[in-house]
């Protein structure tokens, strides 16, 4: 028979201890998504405004319901 305690019995599982991970780590994927969500609000608020990297409005057509619901006015 076994007992609730083999649950927890295994050697791999650290019951009660907290490893903290290093901020060498965690600072290159903190800076990736800076970067990445500074790029998808540029192109959800400037895109097809006053300054555009794209021609065309797909850009704008494609955020257009992202701006409204983020309160950017664009018409």
């Amino acid at each position: 028979m076994t007992s609730a305690v083999a649950a927890f019995d295994d050697s791999f599982i650290p019951v009660g201890a907290t490893a903290d991970i290093p901020l060498g780590d965690i600072a290159p994927w903190a800076v990736l998504a800076t970067v990445m969500a500074l790029i998808l609000l540029y192109f959800v608020s400037t895109e097809q405004g006053a300054f555009a990297l794209f021609d065309g409005m797909y850009v704008h057509e494609y955020v257009h319901d992202g701006r409204h619901l983020l309160g950017f006015p664009c018409h």
